[in-house]
């Protein structure tokens, strides 16, 4: 697969994953993205969530009572170091490992690591090399 241009911000607007036990999921993703430098934007009894990931438990009125199937999300990292941090972050946190950080083949210069975070989802945190950002992130205000 030969990319020599990406865009972010333009495909998601949002992803809810519904999970059995929230607290876990909690504890994990606030580990994941602390080493991420992505802060929580919210949170209530039945869901948190941080710029495009909403997590929920099945009982909240957006779920309508059912657990998501397992998904593949991944991170984006600034850094092969923030990629080792992601992993071994996600491991302390209640996440099984599912591929420790390495170069990886999708691309030259891509440098991943996955883990299982408590509902089996597979995680990933993602750095595609030295490259040059227009900006560091999409803004939008309303």
């Amino acid at each position: 697969m030969e990319t020599t241009e990406l865009h972010r911000g333009r495909l998601i607007d949002h992803i809810q994953l519904v999970v059995r036990n929230l607290d876990a999921s909690r504890k994990f993703y606030t580990a994941v993205f602390d080493v991420l430098n992505i802060p929580m934007a919210g949170s209530g009894e039945d869901y948190f969530w941080a710029d495009e990931l909403f997590v929920s438990t099945r009982d909240s009125e957006a779920a309508q009572g059912e657990l998501t199937g397992r998904h593949h999300l991944a991170f984006q990292a600034q850094d092969k170091a923030m990629v080792d941090a992601f992993h071994k972050a996600a491991i302390a946190s209640g996440g099984k490992d599912n591929g420790a950080p390495g170069e990886r083949f999708y691309h030259p210069g891509y440098y991943g690591a996955f883990v299982l975070d408590p509902d089996g989802n597979n995680i990933e945190a993602v750095y595609h090399g030295e490259a040059k950002r227009s900006a560091p992130s999409v803004k939008v205000t309303f």
